[in-house]
């Protein structure tokens, strides 16, 4: 049985990169540059790269980048860009809690709820994590955004922003493991319309560290996450739909 995750994303590539909420790609990029002190001999990971957009702008940048998902219909959309674009990328199906890689990426990107925290479970996220941090060399920063319990937990009904679809409706949230359920129903690309429910896990900054220095991370920080304009500059407060997480092993 597919997962709610996969139904999402196994015909909607084009649709997704008309969504609003991946229109930031060049200033999120621009703070990934920042954090890597423009060093273009550092080899990425982009994981969960959907079709593409960070780690097609970072190549034209000139850094070398491996994009995963689980999706091969967003690949094949990532591919179709890269090409277009005259641009030789390697993107890899797989699933990011089991990533064929150990020690090989100097930095490890996962934009927008690139796969974490979208698991059934919280072990399932945490494998995740594992998994990312198995594959970077030491040292390495691991640059991620993902869902702040802050922020659903001061709202009773909070508005998805990375789900951008068009008819997305909170069903419930459970405040004893942070978890929502949500319905939404959407269009793919062929014009077909279909209805899933959403469930994805919300964690509060305290929990991102502990899980962070637990992998032997030496240093997490995070901050608020403003869709294309990814900042140091700005404190995480209740109003941030997503945290952004800044980890160094």
């Amino acid at each position: 049985m597919k997962q709610w995750y996969e139904k999402l994303y196994e015909n909607s590539g084009e649709k997704y990169d008309r969504e609003p909420f991946v229109q930031g790609t060049q200033g999120e990029c621009d703070f990934i540059e920042r954090e890597l002190g423009f060093d273009k001999s550092l080899k990425i990971i982009d994981v969960g790269c959907g079709t593409g957009r960070h780690a097609i702008e970072l190549t034209k940048r000139g850094y070398s980048v491996v994009g995963i998902d689980l999706s091969e219909a967003q690949l094949r959309r990532a591919r179709k860009k890269a090409a277009a674009e005259g641009l030789e990328i390697q993107f890899v199906q797989c699933d990011a809690r089991n990533l064929p890689f150990e020690n090989e990426f100097d930095a490890a990107i996962m934009i927008c709820e690139g796969a974490f925290p979208l698991m059934e479970t919280d072990e399932m996220n945490f494998e995740i994590l594992r998994s990312v941090t198995r594959a970077l060399r030491h040292p390495a920063k691991f640059i991620f955004t993902t869902l702040s319990g802050l922020y659903r937990l001061f709202r009773a009904h909070p508005k998805d922003e990375c789900a951008g679809t068009e008819n997305h409706q909170q069903d419930e949230f459970d405040i004893m493991t942070m978890r929502s359920r949500d319905v939404l129903n959407f269009t793919d690309d062929d014009g077909k319309e279909h209805e899933i429910v959403i469930s994805e896990r919300y964690y509060l900054p305290v929990e991102i560290t502990w899980l962070l220095k637990t992998l032997g991370y030496k240093k997490v920080e995070i901050f608020g996450a403003t869709l294309g304009a990814f900042s140091r500059e700005e404190p995480l407060t209740p109003e941030h739909f997503e945290m952004l997480v800044v980890a160094e092993k």
